[in-house]
């Protein structure tokens, strides 16, 4: 019956602006990473509690940098809204609503709110799980403002996005298994940098190409030019693929081979081939595709190693 669920719609409704700030739909596909990393790492279920913590910590650490970005970038994105910003749909990160400070969907002091209430309990989780990751929450927070105030000085910001990224999967293995072979965390972090450079940060600039080079901001895209940002992005990609399958072969856990040949071709498919399309057609479609599927990515990591935790 309609009464019951209208109290609930009405929440929802109230809360999607904040939901959009920290874009949380796909926050939640990427929180994904440092579970996966986690699983990797220690080759078993961490403790229940540290589980139930860990898990708390990443989607209130995740919530809070993602409106971070929106804070750093509110004028950026004002003005590209008061221009006619482009038709969003089909795009993942606009699923409720793309930049909703910018909008006008919420004041500046609510987003703040928004963005320190989930920050000191990110903070909170992270300092009890490690003090360690907790400072890596700190330094992912500031990177993430140097990223954004870099948008009209070098494309090189990429690279500081790419690190901001990497951090939580850093994080995951510090609270879990500090002591684990180097080699793990390692790949785990350029697996995931590779992954946030070419199926993430080009594609998202490539969607955005029209308002960048309004705004005279200085991408990957607009610096690079179309054709050298696809090859990035297939090349980036494909080291990703590439790694995701030393992490999946090599894990403790010791997962049969056919599952991670499975895990390396589903990789394959959300990320080298439509980063292939886009170099292929050059559309902001194909850019589109590229973002929304590789979006997947650390949800099918994830799917790969619990699945090889319930076969042994």
């Amino acid at each position: 019956m309609p009464l019951p669920s209208a109290p609930a719609a009405g929440v929802f409704t109230r809360l999607k602006p904040f939901l959009a700030l920290s874009r949380t739909p796909h926050g939640l596909m990427d929180m994904a990473m440092p579970v996966a990393a986690a699983l990797a790492c220690l080759g078993a279920f961490p403790p229940p509690g540290t589980s139930l913590l860990g898990l708390i910590t990443v989607f209130a650490g995740y919530t809070a940098v993602y409106a971070v970005n929106d804070l750093a970038d509110y004028r950026t994105d004002r003005a590209n809204h008061l221009a006619g910003p482009p038709d969003t749909s089909g795009y993942l990160d606009a699923a409720f609503a793309r930049h909703p400070l910018a909008m006008g969907l919420l004041t500046w002091r609510q987003g703040l709110a928004w963005t320190g209430i989930w920050a000191v309990a990110a903070l909170a989780g992270a300092w009890a799980l490690n003090p360690a990751c907790a400072w890596l929450l700190l330094v992912g927070v500031a990177l993430e403002v140097v990223y954004c105030g870099l948008l009209k000085v070098t494309h090189l910001r990429a690279l500081v996005n790419g690190v901001v990224k990497s951090l939580g999967g850093a994080a995951a293995v510090l609270a879990v298994a500090p002591h684990a072979p180097l080699w793990i965390p390692v790949a785990i972090f350029v697996m995931t940098f590779c992954w946030e450079i070419g199926g993430q940060n080009i594609p998202a600039d490539w969607f955005d190409l029209e308002l960048d080079r309004a705004q005279g901001a200085r991408t990957l895209c607009v610096s690079l030019g179309l054709e050298r940002a696809a090859r990035v992005s297939v090349w980036t990609l494909s080291a990703s693929t590439a790694l995701a399958g030393l992490v999946l072969w090599l894990s403790p856990m010791g997962m049969p081979w056919w599952l991670a040949a499975l895990g390396v071709g589903t990789a394959a498919w959300l990320l080298v081939l439509p980063a292939l399309g886009l170099a292929r057609e050059q559309s902001r479609e194909s850019a589109s595709l590229l973002f929304n599927r590789s979006s997947w990515f650390p949800v099918a990591l994830l799917a790969t190693l619990l699945a090889g935790l319930a076969l042994r």
